[in-house]
């Protein structure tokens, strides 16, 4: 076979210089074919799952996935039994607990199901969530000891932990108990914690490395009810309750949408619509989603405001709002976080222009660097992250943003590229004395370290990951689920495809393209440089498609270019837009290409 045959609809190249392929292989499309016909599903269901890796055995229990077909036996984590056993003795005996979490989304959903559970049993545990700035990530000296002066005998970490050596030793030495509840990576050697449960961590075989911290608390929390109940106490809350929280962080936390990750976003997506936590729905309400809350929502507009207090403000504020049950507090948490998300936006364009065109200057006419690592005194230490996908979006490569206090400490997050793993490098660096602080996963990790260790982390990073970097970009391929028009992406289709849903990372989002359709009534739309227009078929049908983001760079100046003129080849994803009690479909733009 030639390989320009391999090319959907021919394009080697596109606009963003990516190669459009089918994601089927032959293999692929005879798998979509049996799982059509045994299933009796739609041909373009099927050709979605046989392309993320569906086979006709699982496809079943894939578009129904249960909790309790998923779910291992808690205690396969290793150390789940003894940690179970420490909070269920703490229940009994009424015990002071204290919980520690991290100022992101899974750290706050983590925290919330803890305090929930506990407060089910009469207990309302001392909460911590650090300030992003004045303590960083991770338990702190101040703060185990303003836990233990307040009378803590037990505190439990969760989102974080793993690598806390001096917190956690110093907790010890003060006579209380600690345990870690987290899924970050860590090295062999553990901090000495009275239990630690972590599915990453590195003498840990159950395979479940997959799950976000809250996904583990809520592992915890089954292991803990069943040590109660053994016990012969009555009257344990019912857990399932709680799925709202499990995949609200899930699917904050971009981790994989595979196995028990999907049965807790589809159920806890099924709760969040039946609004049964006041806090949840009361941030649904001022963001103004219209229509059934979905994972979209959680994602893009219900977790960033959540993460807008730890971000920029008050880090306590997303606990505290799924925790309440008072609506009246709810409401007001909910009116400030709304609020802080706007600053926020604010304050992160002005970064990602100004870390744009550094980049820019750094990479300059040719390849550049194969990892960006910039810094500046000017970025707010909230948005690095946010900056750093932006970077790594804009200039496909590993990408991390800096932020320099003024009291002369630098930290900062990285986001990487598919194939080059983030947080094994960070971790490396840590042991070897390059830089002081930092962990994380495959995609994503966070650092700290003294300014002048900059062009050390920066020689290390590119010594340590430019082989894979290459690798991975060089493959540069975009993959197409399938080809249609804008009159068959309809809600009726769009309905359809998301049998195959939740998607999200290890199970993308499907892919379509759009061959030689028309650009009119072009706008540019949003602080953010949003490229709004309306898609035409040759038969005349249209579809209201976005381009995010995308003034200002190639996309948008072909996608404006060429309003009203020649037809292009245009490819994204599709989800139903909710406006004023109706659905209407609506394409978000990820590539471009001429015919």
């Amino acid at each position: 076979m030639q390989i320009e045959k391999q090319y959907f609809l021919n394009i080697e190249k596109s606009i963003s210089e990516k190669a459009w392929v089918d994601r089927l292989d032959p293999l692929g499309v005879r798998t979509a074919g049996a799982i059509s016909s045994q299933l009796g599903l739609s041909e373009i269901v099927a050709r979605i799952l046989a392309g993320r890796g569906v086979d006709v055995d699982g496809a079943e229990s894939f578009l129904e996935p249960t909790i309790r077909e998923l779910m291992p036996d808690p205690s396969i984590l290793v150390g789940m039994d003894k940690l179970a056993s420490r909070i269920a003795k703490a229940i009994i005996n009424k015990e002071n607990i204290a919980l520690f979490g991290d100022y992101d989304v899974d750290g706050a959903c983590s925290v919330a199901l803890l305090a929930n559970f506990l407060n089910h049993f009469g207990i309302k545990a001392q909460v911590h969530i650090p300030d992003r700035v004045f303590e960083g990530y991770g338990p702190n000296i101040g703060a185990m000891d303003k836990f233990i002066d307040n009378g803590a005998t037990l505190i439990i970490t969760l989102d974080c932990g793993t690598t806390s050596f001096e917190a956690i030793s110093h907790a010890k030495t003060r006579g209380a108990d600690i345990l870690v509840i987290d899924h970050h990576l860590g090295d062999e050697n553990l901090p000495p914690a009275n239990a630690i449960v972590n599915p990453n961590r590195a003498d840990d075989i159950s395979e479940m490395g997959y799950l976000c911290a809250a996904g583990v608390a809520f592992m915890v929390l089954v292991a803990t009810n069943r040590v109660l109940r053994n016990d012969g106490q009555k009257n344990l809350p019912d857990l399932l309750k709680q799925l709202d929280l499990v995949a609200l962080a899930t699917i904050c936390d971009v981790v994989p949408l595979l196995g028990l990750n999907r049965a807790f976003v589809l159920r806890g997506v099924e709760l969040m619509r039946a609004r049964t936590n006041i806090g949840i729905g009361a941030l649904a309400l001022v963001a103004r989603i219209s229509g059934p809350i979905n994972p979209y929502h959680l994602g893009f507009i219900i977790g960033p405001r959540i993460n807008a207090g730890g971000r920029i403000s008050d880090a306590s504020l997303g606990v505290r709002l799924l925790t309440s049950s008072d609506e009246d507090e709810v409401e007001h948490i909910a009116n400030r976080l709304h609020e802080l998300n706007y600053e926020r936006q604010n304050i992160e364009i002005a970064a990602v222009e100004e870390a744009s065109a550094t980049a820019e200057a750094e990479i300059g006419d040719g390849e550049g660097s194969p990892v960006l690592v910039l810094a500046s005194k000017n970025w707010h230490q909230g948005v690095v992250g946010l900056v750093a996908a932006r970077l790594k979006e804009k200039f496909n490569r590993p990408a991390f943003a800096i932020s320099i206090t003024p009291n002369g400490k630098a930290t900062g997050s990285g986001r990487s590229i598919a194939g080059v793993d983030l947080g094994s490098a960070v971790i490396k660096a840590v042991e070897q004395g390059i830089i002081e602080k930092g962990g994380g996963h495959a995609m994503a990790a966070g650092i700290s370290l003294l300014p002048e260790q900059l062009g050390a982390f920066r020689s290390f990073l590119f010594d340590e990951l430019e082989a894979d970097i290459a690798i991975a970009r060089a493959s540069n391929i975009l993959k197409i689920d399938a080809a249609i028009t804008a009159r068959a992406a309809s809600v009726e289709f769009i309905h359809k495809i998301e049998q195959a849903g939740p998607f999200g990372t290890k199970n993308s989002t499907p892919i379509f393209a759009f061959p030689s359709h028309k650009i009119k009534f072009a706008k540019i739309v949003g602080k953010g440089g949003h490229i709004s227009f309306k898609l035409y078929s040759g038969d005349g049908a249209s579809l209201q498609a976005i381009a995010f983001r995308a003034v200002n760079t190639p996309l948008g100046d072909l996608l404006l270019n060429s309003v009203n003129e020649k037809p292009l080849h245009i490819c994204g994803t599709i989800g139903i837009n909710h406006w004023q009690g109706r659905e209407n479909a609506q394409l978000r733009v990820i590539d471009a290409a001429n015919p």
